[in-house]
């Protein structure tokens, strides 16, 4: 299976195996995607950057 890229439009691989929630990076540009499966189908979103949590 495969999707581009949100940000440069390279294609992007897939796994079968592959578990929603999973960041994918994109081999070109290096862009974090999220794998997302709403109504089971896979779709691709940015992933969200890694925020302080203050030690909580």
């Amino acid at each position: 299976m495969s999707n581009e890229c949100l940000v440069c439009s390279e294609p992007m691989s897939i796994a079968a195996d592959i578990l929603a929630g999973e960041i994918l990076a994109c081999g070109a540009c290096g862009q974090e995607h999220e794998l997302l499966m709403p109504d089971g189908q896979h779709k691709l979103a940015l992933a969200p950057e890694i925020e302080e949590d203050w030690g909580e």
